[in-house]
């Protein structure tokens, strides 16, 4: 559904020339739910937008829903669903009227639009809204007609950029169930990004992770945790962790070590065991311990190991570090 090889994007800017994507090679079949991460200023939104055909790419080729993104970029538009992070949607029409009118666009006979519209009505759990304006609309359900509306045209290809964004936590459940029979009823292969890992876990097939212009790692939600063998021991001290990480060198199962503030993370063979040693090199090199914690891996601790940075560190510090200005909304 998806095959891209050396897709790249440089941007000029007063700086001089930004590489925003490195050559990203990436493959999406029929019928996934693939996720798209990445921290900020790391290209991801610079690579939807060129698979999309908001950017035209740099360098690489791609062919997307079975049309080539550089060549038939119309095509392209024809065959594939667009939802954006901040919607689209007119809060003076009704939603029947939004609906039909996208349709429209698409060039649907009034007729089919208006039967396709009932149709995602349904689907969607819009039944029964037809004739509300939708600034009156919740949070859940203008997201829902989002969907609705690039599904209107029945594409096989849909891009869900932070599709739930905003929501609480029972919206976003919710939309979880209707982003899965998009694949599941539906046959539709959904690429979304996300900067929510619980999401990504919950939804993906395949997690495709980019970082500085390249992708990292790909692979299921299980496989990338299981990159991250043995357990995670997450200590935070009241003083400077460079004497806690002394104190655990030499170890015995201790495998690697990083820090983030006072928060050390440090990843073992077997926490239940090492625990108390752990504990008592503490003690002997007198740091004090404000809290202890031992895990399982999770897709956090697989993105912070790959990319040195949580997903959600929105802070201005490493967004300015890392972000070139072209990639400062990523």
């Amino acid at each position: 559904m998806i095959s891209a090889v050396g897709l790249a994007k440089t941007f000029k800017t007063r700086r001089g020339e930004v590489e925003a994507v490195r050559g990203v090679d990436l493959e999406v079949k029929a019928g996934e739910i693939v996720g798209f991460l990445g921290p900020n200023g790391a290209g991801k939104t610079t690579t939807l937008r060129m698979l999309t055909t908001l950017l035209e790419p740099t360098a690489g080729t791609a062919i997307v829903a079975g049309a080539d993104l550089r060549r038939e970029p119309a095509e392209v538009r024809r065959r594939i669903g667009y939802v954006g992070q901040g919607g689209g949607t007119d809060g003076a029409c009704t939603v029947a009227e939004e609906l039909v009118t996208q349709a429209e666009l698409y060039r649907i006979g009034a007729a089919e639009a208006r039967e396709r519209s009932q149709e995602l009505l349904v689907q969607l759990e819009l039944a029964g809204l037809e004739d509300r304006y939708i600034k009156t609309l919740s949070g859940g359900q203008k997201r829902r007609l989002d969907i609705a509306l690039g599904l209107v045209h029945a594409p096989a290809l849909v891009f869900l950029d932070e599709p739930t964004t905003g929501l609480d936590p029972q919206s976003r459940a919710n939309l979880w169930s209707h982003v899965r029979r998009l694949r599941d009823d539906l046959e539709t292969t959904v690429f979304l990004t996300t900067h929510y890992l619980e999401e990504a876990d919950a939804l993906c097939d395949r997690i495709l992770i980019i970082d500085s212009g390249r992708i990292v790692a790909e692979g299921t939600p299980e496989e990338l945790k299981s990159r991250i063998s043995g357990d995670l021991v997450t200590i935070e001290v009241d003083d400077d962790p460079a004497a806690a990480l002394t104190a655990l060198e030499g170890l015995e199962g201790v495998r690697e070590t990083s820090t983030s503030g006072r928060v050390l993370r440090v990843v073992v063979d077997s926490g239940g065991q090492i625990l108390l040693g752990i504990m008592r090199a503490m003690d002997a090199a007198s740091v004090p311990i404000a809290s202890i914690q031992l895990a399982r891996p999770t897709l956090d601790d697989v993105f912070l190991t790959l990319t040195g940075r949580s997903l959600r560190d929105d802070s201005p510090a490493t967004a300015n570090a890392a972000a070139p200005e072209p990639e400062a909304a990523s």
